[in-house]
């Protein structure tokens, strides 16, 4: 009988096209049974399990991908309680971005991220923390740009910046864990291979149809880190939950990098 394994992934290209061998059995599923389901970032946050360990493939991190903080009109800056930022979740990447540079500064409410770029156009937020296909469209929504939170990120740090990853419960056992990474390895080594076989999967369930958009989104957001992190992206990994800890969103813990044996 061949194991279940309950898999999450977010709906933005990115995560799609990784995935797109493994959706469409492309690539041999290894005697897993994979029940997936696409869910908002929060929503994958929250559901995660807490004993974790991070797959070296899949994880979306790099130099100039940062979410970017909108505003709903020009040449104004995050500075008073009366003002209303929208953040895409709690424990997101975009909002310790945000806390990390912005404390204090306003009143904060999360929202579903496809929500906030139609809420700062309709006037009912003054701020937003912008990503996925946003940060290619926000201009034709009227927008002005406050900061690239990414770069603020990369000129302190000198890191590329984790924006996302694929961690898996340690109670599935090291050879289930490994059998897994080589499946999704292998799915983006499938897409890679022939990106444009990607684009049924990503228009499916993308909020931006373009395909010149989606395809921005997976050059930028797709790279050699998405491989496999190595030595760059774990001490990147290893910055992030340092940072985290220190702002108090996240609990003082180290991300440990699944290693096959």
């Amino acid at each position: 009988m061949s194991r279940t394994i309950r898999l999450g992934i977010s709906t933005c290209p990115n995560d799609t096209f990784a995935f797109h061998g493994l959706l469409t059995r492309a690539v041999d599923w290894r005697g897993l049974d994979f029940q997936v389901e696409l869910l908002d970032i929060e929503q994958l946050n929250t559901r995660m399990a807490r004993d974790v360990v991070v797959l070296p493939s899949g994880s979306a991190l790099g130099f100039g991908v940062g979410p970017l903080l909108l505003a709903a009109r020009p040449h104004t800056r995050p500075t008073d309680a009366s003002q209303l930022t929208l953040c895409p979740g709690e424990q997101t990447t975009a909002m310790l971005l945000f806390s990390m540079f912005h404390a204090g500064t306003t009143r904060i409410e999360q929202a579903v991220f496809s929500e906030i770029m139609p809420r700062l156009a309709a006037g009912t937020a003054d701020f937003g923390v912008c990503i996925h296909e946003g940060r290619f469209t926000w201009q034709s929504s009227g927008l002005s740009l406050v900061e690239d939170l990414g770069s603020r990120w990369e000129a302190e740090t000198g890191a590329p910046l984790p924006l996302g990853g694929i961690v898996a419960a340690r109670r599935l056992g090291p050879e289930v864990i490994a059998a897994v990474q080589r499946v999704i390895h292998e799915s983006l080594e499938c897409a890679l291979a022939d990106p444009a076989t990607a684009l049924p999967t990503m228009r499916r369930h993308a909020q931006e149809f373009d395909d010149t958009v989606l395809m921005q989104h997976v050059e930028l957001y797709v790279n050699d880190w998405t491989l496999d992190l190595g030595d760059t992206g774990r001490r990147a990994l290893a910055e992030l939950s340092a940072r985290a800890a220190a702002t108090g969103l996240a609990p003082a813990t180290h991300l440990e990098v699944f290693e096959a044996a």
